[in-house]
Formats: structure tokens, C-alpha cells, sequence
């Protein structure tokens, strides 16, 4: 079994949330005073590799093998009318066969995407790999401590703006989106959970390349009072998910800040979402 690197973090005292997130619906705010106990989490999101392990370690078959299909960029597939349009957003296409094992449908594979971070994960997929790995998931609260590497108020892990030096810093859209002249994955998907400079924490791509999936469910409204390691609701349909992805562009998601939040449905799987571990 592959040796996850991971780091361990203090905790204590940190400001979350912002006032001035783009997209109201997301509830970033209000900024808050939060404190964590010390716990550990892992440099990267879970790879191809290491889910590849878990599934041979146990068989298991996650939500899109089951349901027999998973949402795929559209750019990332040949003729995509043909594919079922999602209902949430006209850049998605329902493609059969697509999995964490065939990201784009049938005749695709991972052989070469190995260490990338693994895709099309449901929040019942990653917590049967946290039951495996002995492991758990973030919580919200924790990740966003981590991915502000001891900065207060920031927009990005490294500073207020997308770039730092005019250098690019994480893996999101460039250009004019959804319109390039490129149709591959190769061009515009994922890359190695290693890209780019980590955070102060020594952390890779906490916004950027994949949404990783958190263990709090998703609410809108947050307590402006100090909290203690908060876990979000006990109920609700939705889970949350952090840090973007390579499809985020200011033209059209915003949600690469640190502050940053969407609501997933349970069983939604697309490729752009991922995850990433924690130990108490």
C-alpha cells in the first residue's frame, strides 16, 4: 500500500470566510473566528493510484460503475449531442461508462493519469476509502485552515491575486471559457497532484485542479459567534466541496478562493471532482 505523504498542522485560532464571495448563493459569509484541534491531513488529493489500491484491496465498485454513467466536460468528448445534456449546466454531458477508471467514457483510461487525482468520486465513494485507509475526510472548517497556509484574509493560498510574479500558481481555465482551440483532456484537464508550488503548509493544489469533497453537508447561513471544530448540519441532501477546478475561469466560476464552497448532491459524479484525507 502506497505511503500517503502527510503533514501535521497545530491548529488554533483562524478567521474563515469571506464577505465578499461572488456568488451569494454559496454562503462564504460571514467571516468568523474558528478554532481546530491539531490533526493531520495529506499533502495532495487521493491520486489514481492510491484509489486504484482500495479498489483492489476490496472490490469495490463505486457510485458511477454502479449507476452506469457520470458527467464528462463536453469538450472533452467526441459529438457531445448525442450525450444527455445536464439539466444543471450546459457544459456537462452524461457519458456511459465514465468512471474514475474511464474519465471520459469507454475508450479512455488513467495509464497515464496515475498520479492525477482521482475523479468522478460520490461522498459515499471517498468515505469507503477513508473506512479502508483509516482515514477520515476534512472537515470544512479544516480545510479551509489548510488551504489559507497561516494567511489571514487572503484570497488565494499565496496572496490576493490568481498569479503571484505573473506566474500561474494552480491549475484553472485559460482563456476564453469554454471556447479553445484545444478538445483533449490532455490540454485541459487534470495534472499531477504534485503541480505547482505548495502552500505555506507544504500543501499541493488546495484550489485548482479538482473539487475535493469535505465531510460537512452543505448549509447557506453560518453563526458569526466563535465556534470549536464545527462539523456542519446533521442533515441535508447536499455535501460540500472545496478549491475549484481546472474548469474554473473568471468568466464563469469564481470558485477558486480559499474561501470558496459549492453544494453537491450525494450521488453526483463528474470529472472534476476529487477528494482528500485527514487523521486525528
Amino acid at each position: 500500500m502506497t505511503e500517503m505523504g502527510n503533514v501535521t498542522l497545530p491548529g488554533g485560532w483562524f478567521k474563515m470566510g469571506a464577505d465578499d464571495g461572488p456568488h451569494l448563493e454559496d454562503g462564504e459569509g460571514p467571516i468568523r473566528n474558528i478554532w481546530l484541534n491539531r490533526f493531520k491531513i495529506s499533502k495532495t488529493a487521493v491520486s489514481n493510484k492510491e484509489f486504484k489500491e482500495f479498489i483492489d484491496a476490496t472490490g469495490y465498485r463505486t457510485v458511477a460503475e454502479e449507476i452506469g454513467t457520470s458527467f464528462v466536460f463536453f469538450k472533452f468528448v467526441k459529438d457531445p449531442d448525442q450525450y444527455e445534456c445536464s439539466n444543471l449546466s450546459p457544459i456537462w454531458r452524461s457519458v456511459p461508462n465514465a468512471s474514475w477508471l474511464s474519465p471520459e467514457g469507454a475508450k479512455s483510461n488513467i495509464l497515464k493519469r496515475l498520479d492525477h487525482p482521482v475523479v468522478h468520486i460520490s461522498i459515499r465513494d471517498a468515505l469507503a476509502f477513508c473506512e479502508w485507509r483509516n482515514c477520515r475526510l476534512l472537515t470544512e472548517a479544516e480545510w479551509e485552515y489548510s488551504a489559507r497556509g497561516g494567511t489571514v484574509g487572503e484570497k488565494f493560498p499565496w496572496g490576493n491575486s490568481l498569479k503571484l510574479n505573473n506566474q500561474k500558481m494552480a491549475n484553472t481555465w485559460d482563456g476564453d471559457f469554454p471556447n479553445v482551440k484545444y478538445d483533449s483532456f490532455k490540454d485541459r484537464g487534470t495534472v499531477d497532484i504534485f503541480s505547482y508550488q505548495p502552500n505555506e503548509f507544504g500543501l499541493y493544489n488546495m484550489i485548482g485542479n479538482v473539487w475535493e469533497l469535505v465531510a460537512d453537508r452543505f448549509e447557506k447561513t453560518h453563526s458569526p459567534r466563535d465556534q470549536r471544530n464545527p462539523k456542519g448540519p446533521l442533515n441535508g441532501d447536499f455535501i460540500v466541496a472545496r478549491g475549484g477546478s481546472y474548469l474554473c475561469h473568471d468568466s464563469y466560476c469564481v470558485r477558486y478562493r480559499n474561501s470558496s464552497r459549492q453544494a453537491v448532491k450525494f450521488n453526483t459524479t463528474s470529472g472534476n471532482i476529487g477528494f482528500r484525507i485527514a487523521f486525528d
